[in-house]
């Protein structure tokens, strides 16, 4: 046997977004680009139920996550150490009708007394389309990542990628949680399963409200029934994560 590592890539739209808002943001988030260079000094992971990524040396203000998004949270509430931002994301049907019983799952942001980020958890349901290891091996991919300000994207060197040995997602079991799709768009290698959350917020800034509505694509490969793909975008936030691109791949060989 020999491993076979293909090229990759990974599409993060959080950063670029940040930097193209203003100029006192676009510093901050461009400080925070460049942590991700050595990923380890600067961040730590936690996986429970949930995956938390912790920032060990916070630069990003609450502020200004509402400046990119427009949106504010389901629920700001204070802690010990500063204050916690929930957001609810909740399944709707083609009418915008919340679905019965409820599908949803959640992102919380934790900030110190300063209001500066100090960690970003995702909840388990969101897991199920954002398996943990590939979650983290995506994060560690913006180290060194490409900017593309035209198109609004970091693209991962593929020479610098992280491979992992990991089972991708069966399309079964992630129904299973997420239920039936909005929309199932049949490709010839493929399905792409759309899915609709709406944003539960208590205000969204005038001319943004289109940003609570959240699509979710799934991709999975028609012969192996696995999920390959997953985009969608977050309280305004795009993401796009191509999985199989980050598996060492194995090949016969005598």
């Amino acid at each position: 046997m020999k491993t076979v590592i293909k090229k990759s890539s990974f599409v993060a739209i959080l950063m670029i977004a940040l930097m193209l808002t203003g100029c006192v943001y676009w510093l901050r988030a461009f400080q925070v680009y460049q942590q991700m260079n050595d990923f380890d000094k600067h961040f730590a992971i936690v996986v429970t139920d949930e995956f938390t990524l912790q920032f060990k040396e916070p630069i990003l203000y609450s502020k200004d996550f509402v400046s990119l998004s427009k949106l504010y949270p389901t629920d700001d509430s204070p802690t010990p150490d500063g204050r916690k931002w929930r957001y609810w994301f909740r399944k709707i049907d083609k009418d915008g009708n919340l679905i019965k019983p409820e599908i949803h799952f959640y992102t919380d942001l934790y900030f110190n007394k300063e209001s500066k980020l100090t960690a970003w958890a995702f909840s388990s349901l969101f897991l199920q389309i954002a398996p943990p290891k590939f979650l983290e091996v995506s994060l560690r991919s913006i180290g060194g990542a490409e900017i593309d300000k035209e198109k609004h994207q970091l693209k991962a060197n593929s020479a610098l990628l992280e491979k992992i040995s990991a089972d991708l997602p069966k399309k079964a079991t992630i129904v299973a949680k997420l239920g039936e799709p909005l929309e199932i768009k049949d490709e010839p290698e493929q399905e792409i399963y759309v899915y609709h959350f709406l944003l539960d917020t208590h205000e969204i800034e005038k001319g943004y409200e289109d940003r609570a509505l959240n699509e979710v694509k799934l991709s999975f490969d028609k012969k192996t029934q696995e999920l390959t793909r997953m985009a969608g975008r977050f309280a305004g936030l795009k993401v796009s994560i191509n999985y199989k691109k980050f598996l060492v791949e194995q090949s016969e060989s005598d």
